[in-house]
């Protein structure tokens, strides 16, 4: 199996697998070599034959790259926070166990770079949203009144947590897409002209 983030000067190898992203938790799953590739609208891909490459594109959402190993199968998902709010990891999760036969305890499972919560301020009815499932993921931001600091990661985790995947192979960049003009596109810095990192997992 092979991964990567690119950085924005990256470009992603090809052919490729990728979706019509809409911020969903819709996954979908390709079990055999497709012929010609009409991208579906969704926010994760999964599979599991030879020569399988899936890719997801970001600017500040959090790329997550999950290989399973003892099955043979792979994901790649799109997880900005309308798609963590709505649990498209998880989604990922059950895909994986239900159409290859995954167990969680297999699964690694790496996040890429994305805004984190030393940039991400939301309103409150963002943080509401968030509170109710994962306490402690937003907190109010310092000096500015109703708003608060998200951190996204720390709800994937828990989602991973819940999943039964095993924290030794849980992998986290750390790094933050808004703080890092030099390397990484960042739609929350740049608006709508920003580019796209693409993130890519693929099946020897």
């Amino acid at each position: 199996m092979r991964h990567a983030f690119f950085t924005r000067a990256g470009a992603a190898a090809s052919p490729l697998l990728t979706l019509r992203q809409v911020h969903s938790s819709r996954v979908c799953v390709v079990r055999e070599p497709p012929g010609a590739w009409d991208p579906p609208e969704g926010d994760a891909l999964a599979a599991a034959f030879p020569g399988a490459a899936l890719g997801v594109r970001t600017a500040d959402c959090f790329p997550v790259l999950v290989a399973d190993p003892v099955a043979g199968a792979v994901a790649a998902v799109h997880s900005g926070w309308r798609g963590t709010l709505a649990g498209v990891l998880a989604e990922t999760f059950r895909a994986l166990v239900r159409e290859f036969g995954s167990r969680p305890g297999d699964l690694h499972v790496a996040v890429g770079p994305g805004i984190r919560a030393c940039c991400f301020e939301v309103g409150p009815e963002v943080a509401a949203a968030f509170a109710a499932g994962c306490p402690g993921a937003a907190r109010p931001a310092p000096g500015r009144p109703g708003k608060f600091l998200l951190d996204l990661p720390r709800v994937l985790d828990a989602q991973m947590e819940e999943a039964g995947v095993a924290r030794a192979r849980r992998y986290d960049s750390g790094l933050c897409t808004a703080c890092r003009p030099r390397e990484f596109f960042s739609y929350r810095r740049e608006g709508a002209a920003a580019g796209r990192m693409m993130s890519v997992i693929a099946l020897g």
